[in-house]
């Protein structure tokens, strides 16, 4: 397994049910802890969002206690945080709320090893918890690899699109 990720520990930063998984097993998920933001940082790097220890801190602080948010991070069994994934519920005018992905990393050293999967499910039921019907995410036109594990896990290509941004 990764041998760069530290162990976690300290209070939780996301929202949800317990989330984690039972103690005896190879692999766990969890709600993501404060502890955690400089591994969160080096996954978001991965994920090619360059970001800080400190950034994450701040990101982590600012959803706590939102119940529209949640973080959970998977575990290898030495306790070392090797993926994260981001949720949030995503309600407009124009449709149903529904939950979106906003982030899924696995350590590039870990992947193909369920990590994904275990963390896909708990969105999943995070978004049932919340009491929403659909869960969907963004993925960039040149990650074939996870588009192909996205659709592995039921998951179907709705629409392709251009993202236009603005900074204020």
């Amino acid at each position: 397994m990764n041998e760069r990720a530290p162990a976690a520990a300290a209070s939780e930063a996301a929202g949800g049910a317990s989330g984690e998984t039972p103690r005896g097993e190879e692999m766990r998920v969890r709600p993501a802890r404060d502890s955690d933001a400089a591994r969160l940082a080096v996954l978001a790097g991965q994920l090619t969002y360059p970001s800080t220890p400190e950034q994450v801190a701040r990101r982590l602080a600012e959803m706590r206690g939102s119940a529209d948010h949640a973080v959970f991070v998977a575990e290898n069994a030495a306790g070392e945080v090797i993926g994260f994934a981001g949720l949030y519920v995503n309600r407009t005018v124009e449709a149903e709320a529904r939950v979106e992905i906003s982030g899924l990393v696995v350590d590039e050293a870990a992947r193909s090893q369920g990590a994904g999967k275990r963390l896909l499910e708990r969105a999943e039921e995070w978004a049932r918890e919340k009491g929403r019907r659909a869960i969907g995410l963004r993925s960039n036109v040149i990650r074939e690899r996870a588009h192909a594990f996205y659709e592995r896990n039921g998951y179907r290509l709705i629409k392709t699109q251009k993202s236009f941004r603005k900074e204020l």
